[in-house]
């Protein structure tokens, strides 16, 4: 497990690489953003962001989504994984937001939670990207640098990552730390093919020792 001084290190290193880190899903308000985050489980911003480009011109409101059968819905979404799941819950999300919200997307992680489809990660995304909520969401690329680092035990769950990482980030830093983490297991610390021979927090990254040894090896 890394020391505090070695988390600190590390992300200083991190936010050198990706000081610009933001959400990369396209959106205009927190109700654009709570249906693009629907949308991306499991699925890439990229993906969703193609998606997006056209769902958002047809469809604006809560009502909008409820104006159309659910086939037609799922039609618009289709090319994203999980579509007919997706499609029931943001109907469903959208009748809440309606009926106990007045159409407005609520602006704590708790109300969030209580929408159709809505877990933790997505309610801590939307309260920290629309309504500036200190929060770190765990998503697979936080989990993976968080364990590869060693900030975090490999059979921690994810909640149990997110605790750890609120413990250890100041709270002030939880929302840019959560970006720059995503962006870091992204585009550097990727799952198949992480940049290890080239990255700055090689000294202190155990995965990554481990597994530059192991290219060593099969190179004798």
């Amino acid at each position: 497990m890394l020391t505090k001084k070695d988390i600190n290190f590390a992300l200083e290193k991190i936010e050198e690489m990706f000081p610009d880190a933001e959400c990369e899903l396209v959106h205009d308000n927190p109700f654009e953003l709570l249906i693009a985050v629907v949308l991306s489980a499991q699925c890439t911003d990229a993906l969703v962001n193609k998606v997006t480009k056209d769902l958002f011109k047809k469809y604006k409101t809560p009502e909008d989504y409820l104006a159309v059968s659910l086939e037609e819905l799922q039609h618009d979404i289709r090319s994203i994984g999980l579509y007919r799941n997706k499609s029931k819950n943001i109907r469903k999300l959208c009748e809440m937001l309606i009926e106990e919200y007045d159409g407005v997307v609520p602006n704590t992680k708790e109300e969030l939670e209580k929408l159709a489809g809505v877990g933790r990660k997505t309610a801590n995304v939307v309260a920290s990207v629309a309504f500036g909520v200190p929060a770190i969401a765990v998503d697979t690329h936080v989990e993976r640098v968080a364990k590869r680092l060693g900030i975090c035990r490999w059979k921690d769950s994810v909640l149990e990552v997110e605790k750890t990482l609120m413990r250890k980030v100041p709270k002030e830093e939880w929302s840019n730390t959560h970006h720059r983490l995503i962006f870091f297991g992204r585009y550097h610390c990727k799952a198949k093919s992480p940049q290890c021979d080239t990255c700055p927090l090689l000294e202190i990254c155990r995965e990554g020792q481990k597994r530059m040894k192991q290219m060593e090896k099969a190179v004798e």
